[in-house]
């Protein structure tokens, strides 16, 4: 099955925002490497870019957001599933013109591409309770 170029978009992301997280580069630098050295073929790239910086530029208020909602401290939520959960927040919070159910809906897909066997479900039922909380059910 092709994958749509904005789901590319989401799994590019999470790959360079995983990447700045363990880093600490700065998103320049990542989005720099990043797309130097993977193949982009396919891929949104106003998306991709809108959604790392995006995510980097918010994270403060993302991660304040998500915060309720886990079920253990942050720093020992798995890096991936951490991630996916930032990317998705970022798009609940901040790219309002996308339907919560895709939203939702792509961070558990994305989670099943770089997650462990149950990461999706854990990035589901986080999001299942972020959405309304931002007022987007």
């Amino acid at each position: 099955m092709k994958v749509s170029p904005r789901r590319r978009a989401r799994e590019c992301a999470v790959q360079a925002l995983y990447s700045w997280y363990i880093s600490q580069n700065s998103v320049e630098q990542v989005e720099l490497a990043f797309v130097t050295d993977q193949d982009m073929n396919g891929v949104d790239m106003p998306y991709f870019r809108k959604l790392l910086r995006g995510t980097v530029e918010n994270i403060d208020a993302i991660d304040h957001s998500l915060r309720p909602y886990l079920d253990r401290a942050e720093n020992e939520v798995d890096p991936i599933e951490r991630t996916i959960l930032r990317l998705s927040g970022y798009e609940l919070q901040f790219e309002l013109d996308v339907p919560y159910k895709v939203v939702i809906n792509e961070g558990i897909e994305v989670a099943k591409v770089f997650g462990s066997d149950d990461s999706h479900k854990y990035v589901n039922g986080i999001l299942d309770k972020l959405a309304p909380a931002l007022g987007r059910k």
